[in-house]
């Protein structure tokens, strides 16, 4: 499990060549995440979501609040949880360099994926993501939706209890997209937590237990996709969306 308790993030940016500003790129953000969920985190490019699994996946620290995984917190267990986590953000660079199969032993080795379990373990990985055709390959060479499946890959290694997944599908075809999902899904039923961020509402109401909705930093919505439906008197999350911020215009 996850929890989430009053988690803020604040940050200064320059306002004027000479002044500065404080702005908040989250606020005051609670939630839990249980054993066998998939909970979406949902909202326009800009809402705070990215900054809040960065927050999550221990690589920012929050101004304020606190999270645990399991009952422990990053500030005394924080290798014993990157250890279980699995965080993919959009904009992850990795070694173009080297070949996908090249990456995955690489990350099995610094993961600590047992010797002789990890020619077994890029296999199935592999195979689950349809990368057969070019694991040897060097990831230069590979097309935008290829290097997105070897970037997912690449966090599945070391068979992880948390999926902190920023925008997993992001450049990937309507098939690999579909892949992924049905993997995130067949997670879910192993008892993975898994937290989901997308601007896909259509994929969020496909596969999401519960759906948090953010804008401009706050938690606007929590609950069941068919409950925020309800809730909005619309029938999709997209609509159910505009429906809260009160339209098009107000999301800008």
């Amino acid at each position: 499990m996850i929890k989430v308790w009053h988690i803020t993030k604040k940050f200064t940016r320059n306002k004027t060549k000479k002044e500065k500003e404080e702005f908040y790129a989250d606020k005051n953000i609670t939630f839990e995440a249980n054993d066998g969920e998939i909970i979406g985190i949902l909202g326009p490019n800009g809402a705070g979501k990215t900054t809040l699994l960065r927050m999550i996946a221990g690589i920012l620290e929050p101004t304020e609040g606190k999270i645990t995984f399991d009952g422990l917190d990053y500030k005394n267990n924080e290798i014993e949880i990157k250890q279980k986590i699995a965080y993919l953000s959009g904009n992850t660079k990795i070694y173009d360099t080297l070949s996908a199969y090249e990456l995955l032993k690489m990350c099995s080795q610094i993961y600590g994926v047992p010797k002789e379990n990890i020619e077994n373990r890029i296999k199935e990985i592999t195979k689950i993501l349809g990368m057969e055709q070019f694991l040897y390959n060097k990831i230069a060479n590979l097309s935008t939706g290829q290097t997105q499946k070897v970037n997912l890959a690449r966090c599945l290694i070391h068979n992880p209890k948390y999926y902190i997944l920023d925008e997993a599908t992001t450049g990937l075809d309507i098939i690999s997209s579909q892949i992924i999902l049905n993997f995130i899904k067949e997670e879910r039923e192993k008892g993975k937590t898994i937290l989901y961020s997308t601007h896909y509402m259509e994929e969020a109401e496909n596969i999401c237990n519960k759906v948090i909705m953010i804008n401009k930093g706050e938690i606007i919505k929590t609950g069941t996709p068919e409950e925020i439906k309800k809730d909005t008197n619309t029938s999709n999350l997209r609509d159910a969306f505009f429906a809260m911020i009160g339209g098009v215009q107000d999301a800008e």
